[in-house]
């Protein structure tokens, strides 16, 4: 998990997503400001939980869940999950 959260951390500048993840990730998760913005800096949290499985980095802090697509770093969506851990 360390070295996952490590890889996704040096690639974060690399981060985006399209017009419609912007979208869906605004509304799925009441933002005022800006999708990206807003993933990267849970990303980057200290409480975040970052692991990969399969095609996609999976990213849990708090109540939301982010994923990101591996090789594109193209955020797919991001929700809020009951607690998993």
């Amino acid at each position: 998990m360390k070295n996952d959260k490590n890889i996704l951390l040096q690639n974060i500048e690399k981060l985006h997503t399209t017009e419609m993840g912007k979208l869906r990730i605004e509304k799925n998760l009441n933002l005022k400001e800006d999708a990206v913005c807003y993933c990267k800096q849970m990303i980057k949290n200290n409480k975040s939980y970052i692991y990969k499985q399969g095609k996609n980095w999976y990213c849990e802090i708090d109540n939301i869940r982010i994923t990101i697509h591996f090789h594109s770093y193209t955020i797919i969506t991001a929700h809020i999950v009951k607690s998993t851990h």
